[in-house]
């Protein structure tokens, strides 16, 4: 065992910790011009008129324990290694689509924490390695790097999934919200009413883009503008259907509720053929057990008994 190369790694994981705790009570610190002067915005008042989180609500954004850690230190990095983050505005995006109100420092803060975390657990691995099989020094150094790499592929696959499960929620919300729609139209309510009695009455991710789609209508922007901005920040099929009918229906006047029905109808019988699609599969999967283990269990069954009759009688 290398002492000196022990004592040295601890040192650096040490110094690394006390680096960070001093740029997240950096990080806590005033609020910014941008944050004071927000409460006195009009825009600002609108969405939260409309039930949005206002600007000065976020304050606490970036101060977690992860963002208010990392916060400081992956701004400082990432001004200086712009170049190799290729990939920056696909993230933001990403993060929308997520429906998170992190940006994209804070989001390479936690993964810079993932990284860092098991980058340590590999260290420590490493140096248990070296004590107890005697293995080369150099295990350290490639228990950090695998580990690092794990941090960050860990945090990307949770965020995927993160966005896998919300569309899958607005999915599952669609079919009623449309419903809802479709009967404040019929009543003659106008589209921004009906937006306006869902966003009362509905609960859930749909409901909460809608509230968006409601707040960029309120600040000066068009129904069909903030309709189509909507569309562009999901990537589900039937939302993006949805919202061309919408915009559709009010260019050239044609019957709404009829659309919104329709859609509504497009989207249950897709889960209907998803769900006999599901159902067929998992068909297949039952016959394993059956061909692969009771099938030639029942076979063994049946024929050994002939088979030692036939050892008896020679």
């Amino acid at each position: 065992m290398n002492v000196p190369l022990t004592s040295a790694l601890l040192g650096l994981v040490l110094a690394l910790g006390l680096w960070m705790v001093l740029a997240a009570v950096r990080a806590v610190g005033a609020p910014t011009f941008a944050e004071r002067i927000a409460p006195q915005l009009r825009a600002a008042e609108l969405t939260t008129a409309l039930g949005a989180p206002s600007l000065s609500s976020r304050r606490g954004r970036g101060r977690s324990l992860t963002g208010a850690a990392g916060h400081a230190v992956v701004e400082w990095l990432l001004e200086r290694a712009a170049p190799l983050f290729s990939g920056t505005d696909l993230l933001a995006r990403r993060l929308v689509r997520n429906g998170s109100r992190q940006d994209v420092v804070d989001y390479r803060a936690e993964q810079v924490l993932c990284a860092v975390g098991c980058a340590v657990l590999g260290v420590l691995a490493g140096i248990a390695l070296v004590l107890r099989a005697d293995v080369n020094a150099a295990i350290v150094a490639v228990g950090a790097v695998l580990g690092a790499g794990a941090g960050v592929w860990a945090r990307n696959g949770l965020l995927r999934r993160s966005i896998r499960r919300r569309e899958k929620r607005m999915l599952a919300e669609f079919p009623a919200v449309a419903e809802l729609m479709a009967l404040a139209v019929g009543a003659g309510e106008s589209t921004v009413g009906a937006l306006e009695r869902v966003c009362r009455v509905a609960e859930g991710e749909l409901a909460g883009e809608f509230r968006a789609v409601l707040a960029q209508t309120r600040a000066g922007s068009g129904l069909t503008t903030a309709l189509q901005d909507f569309s562009a920040r999901t990537d589900v099929v039937a939302l993006g259907r949805f919202v061309d009918g919408i915009v559709v229906a009010i260019e050239r006047g044609t019957p709404l509720a009829d659309v919104l029905r329709a859609q509504a109808q497009d989207v249950r019988d897709h889960d209907k053929r998803v769900l006999m699609e599901v159902a067929g599969k998992k068909e297949i999967a039952m016959l394993v057990p059956v061909v692969f283990f009771i099938l030639p269990l029942s076979v063994v069954f049946a024929v050994f008994p002939g088979l030692a009759v036939l050892n008896l009688g020679f």
